[in-house]
């Protein structure tokens, strides 16, 4: 056999050295899983950051970009005082005298010569005989109720029927929904929201509020804010929920005054809502008592009728004109007296409303009181001022050591003279704010001044 020659044979060398084949590095699973991991978890945290700053900063670029108005703070229209019948008797006997002096009379002879007052007299005497000529008989009487009646109807477009409702299982496992129902009334008609004014009791534990209105429909609201003291509420209905004549026919209230007190007495008056315990149910009646409720840094006239209703009456008292007087809340009654109407004066409510519906709290002190008497005064030497008759345990009163018998006679820069001078000055004032008080206490032989300093906390 023929041996290769050397070249053929380094030729064949080197053709085999270039058809060499190269391996590959062999990939790492686990670096490579390493660098997956950190990838992704780099990506979440940059998801985190970004919506982080979005969170952050879009309120802020939307306030920039699209201005809000804030909306308007509810301002209720001031008191008007309504006219007596006396008083309007005593401005026509004014007016009278003034025309009698005011033009000109010719000389009389001394026979028919007549004194002023003389012609007043009989003037007066003729408008007695007048009226007392008139009789009444059945049909004025009825047409008296049926005036009434409309006046009920009219003030009755402002009330709406309120549900709280509340859903659980029994000792079976069964289902079950329980509702309480109480009359509310339309203080406010905002741009966005209807304000209803509410007893808070029956919601206490409600899960959901359904309103109902005169038109039939009925729209969820939620709970704004509550007042501790009178147990009121303001709850709210998006208008945006109602159907356009509901809001149309949504008729806010005529408030009054109640500020007269004891010169309503024997007045008429209608209670409309829940007087009786039954939704929309009419009551007619006279004013019968007017009284004062002293509650922790507050004061609140209580209204006293004869109408005989429920215990868990619930609506307003109106007066002839449609005017609310009152909020009926019969929780003040006495014992022998729980079924007789009784209602919180709306004077005293304004400030509360106003406040409830606008959202803010009110300053707490932690004090009870009463006004100082002239007669303590000149008797007994007391000062006048808040006489301060009861302190809440832990209140701001008490930590600043305000004890019972004291008399506040002045907050920050404001004087003191009665317990309704310290109850407006609170409702002026901001909760946690720290102020002077100054008062008197009594000593072993006077009443010695003192100041303390009282940071106000949050009546709830």
């Amino acid at each position: 056999m023929q041996e290769m020659e050397p070249e053929s044979k380094m030729q064949k060398q080197d053709s085999d050295f270039i058809t060499e084949k190269i391996k590959q590095r062999p990939v790492n699973k686990k670096k490579l899983l390493r660098r997956t991991l950190f990838t992704a978890a780099m990506a979440v945290i940059f998801s985190l950051v970004a919506c982080l700053t979005f969170l952050i900063l879009e309120p802020v670029l939307s306030n920039w970009l699209y201005p809000e108005e804030e909306p308007a703070p509810v301002e209720f229209p001031a008191e008007t005082e309504e006219i007596l019948p006396e008083d309007m008797f005593a401005d026509d006997t004014e007016m009278i005298e003034a025309e009698a002096e005011a033009q000109p009379q010719p000389s009389p002879s001394p026979e028919e010569a007549v004194e002023p007052e003389e012609q007043i007299a009989q003037a007066i005497e003729g408008i007695r005989e007048e009226i007392a000529g008139i009789s009444l008989d059945m049909d004025d009487y009825t047409a008296i109720y049926e005036q009434m009646a409309e006046v009920a109807e009219t003030a009755g477009k402002s009330l709406v029927t309120v549900t709280g409702s509340v859903s659980g299982v029994d000792w079976f496992n069964a289902p079950y929904e329980s509702k309480d129902q109480t009359s509310g009334i339309i203080v406010a008609k905002l741009e966005t929201e209807l304000l209803i004014l509410v007893n808070y009791e029956k919601l206490v534990d409600a899960e959901s509020i359904m309103v109902a209105f005169g038109t039939g429909e009925q729209a969820r609201a939620e709970l704004k804010k509550r007042d501790a003291n009178t147990r009121l509420a303001i709850v709210r209905v998006p208008l945006e929920a109602l159907k356009s004549d509901t809001v149309e026919e949504a008729v806010v209230a005529d408030l009054g005054a109640s500020s007269s007190g004891s010169a309503m007495i024997g007045r008429p008056v209608i209670a409309i809502g829940s007087p009786s315990g039954i939704p929309n149910s009419v009551c007619y009646g006279i004013l019968t008592s007017s009284s004062l409720l002293n509650m922790t840094d507050s004061s609140y006239r209580l209204l006293g009728t004869d109408i005989y209703g429920s215990r868990d009456a619930s609506g307003v008292l109106v007066n002839t004109k449609g005017q609310v007087l009152g909020v009926i809340d019969n929780s003040h009654n006495s014992e022998d007296m729980k079924n007789l109407v009784s209602a919180l004066g709306i004077t005293e409510l304004r400030k509360v409303i106003e406040r409830m519906s606008n959202e803010k709290d009110q300053a707490y002190l932690g004090a009870h009181g009463m006004d100082v008497s002239l007669e303590a005064n000149e008797n007994l030497g007391v000062p006048f001022g808040a006489y301060i008759t009861e302190i809440e345990m832990d209140s701001p009163a008490m930590l600043a050591g305000i004890q019972s018998g004291d008399v506040l006679t002045g907050i920050g820069d404001k004087e003191i003279r009665t317990y309704g001078d310290l109850v407006n000055s609170l409702k002026e004032l901001k909760p946690e704010e720290a102020v002077k008080i100054t008062l008197m206490r009594q000593g072993p032989e006077e009443y010695v001044k003192m100041e303390v300093d009282v940071t106000l906390g949050i009546l709830e």
